[in-house]
């Protein structure tokens, strides 16, 4: 009887660490959404770190895991908490496999990050914490769910019009959407492209960009994985020819050699990136920043890793 004691107090505290929102959210996506579609609801997606996050945590406890929250959004939406936590072990494979996907689908930024999408998933609205407790995040969210009609009334409007017009229509109605997330709206997306084939939205370009974009940071996170550090300073200057990228833009993505010749100790190479950087727009913020950064943390990185040397 002790061990079965044991046995289920274990097995509580895991269920009540790998669901940190308590009862009444869902952690199966597809399952959401499919009660979302059939209840006529939307979807409140909480990107959150259960047990590092300390915004995710302190959002939690003041407002998601409340009585009064959850029935004050009980008609509205479907919640769904996407917990990716530092101990995968409260987590079942199924759950951290489907975690991965989405996070690769819905390119959050930082946790937690809160999402109103409707029940395809295509968001809406974006937020995070908030203080004040759960009727101000009631209100809050009220505010942001105004977001939605404005889309939705703008896309019914541009499904009254044809041809090029219908396509600018479109893209008006979609730029009201996150930015973020755009790429989500799929169909929308492929029906202004075939709309607008001289692409005078511009629509088009910026999916090129974005694919673009994106292709270059895997490229990167592959290489940084692997340690190649050549590959990775030849991908940042293949991207910056191919790009044309200038001023700012270029020094920032230039900034993106810093920490690997840092790691190999190359401080020749640091300093020469460095000129490099300020050479592009002397005057700019991010050339102050980096004669900052010359100035008071480079000295004492080389002394330490002179002092790890002896």
């Amino acid at each position: 009887m002790k061990k079965l004691s044991l046995f289920a107090s274990a097995a509580l505290l895991a269920t009540s660490m790998t669901y940190a929102g308590g009862e009444g959210w869902m952690h199966d996506f597809e399952a959401a959404k499919a009660k979302a579609a059939k209840e006529n609801k939307d979807l409140l997606i909480d990107f959150t770190g259960s047990d590092w996050c300390s915004w995710c945590i302190k959002l939690n406890k003041e407002v998601f895991i409340h009585d009064s929250f959850k029935e004050g959004v009980a008609d509205k939406y479907v919640l769904v908490e996407l917990d990716y936590p530092n101990d995968k072990s409260i987590l079942d494979e199924k759950t951290i496999k489907q975690n991965e996907e989405l996070q690769k689908v819905y390119p959050v930024q930082g946790f937690p990050t809160i999402l109103l999408a409707d029940a395809q998933g295509r968001p809406y609205g974006q937020t995070g914490y908030q203080k004040g407790g759960p009727e101000a995040y009631l209100t809050h969210l009220s505010e942001l769910q105004q977001a939605k009609t404005q889309r939705d009334e703008a896309f019914a409007a541009a499904e009254k019009l044809e041809g090029l017009e219908k396509a600018k229509a479109l893209y008006s109605a979609l730029k009201q959407t996150p930015d973020a997330f755009q790429s989500l709206y799929s169909d929308t997306v492929n029906q202004i492209i075939k709309l607008d084939p001289k692409d005078e939205t511009g629509l088009a370009a910026a999916e090129k960009a974005q694919a673009t974009q994106a292709n270059f940071e895997s490229s990167l996170q592959a290489a940084m994985e692997s340690q190649n550090i050549e590959e990775l300073l030849k991908l940042v200057d293949t991207h910056i020819a191919d790009q044309k990228l200038e001023g700012e833009e270029k020094q920032q993505v230039l900034t993106i050699k810093i920490n690997p010749l840092l790691s190999a100790g190359n401080f020749d190479g640091v300093e020469k990136l460095l000129d490099e950087i300020v050479a592009v727009s002397p005057d700019s913020r991010l050339s102050k920043s980096v004669e900052q950064f010359r100035a008071t943390q480079l000295p004492k990185i080389k002394e330490n890793a002179a002092e790890k040397a002896e």
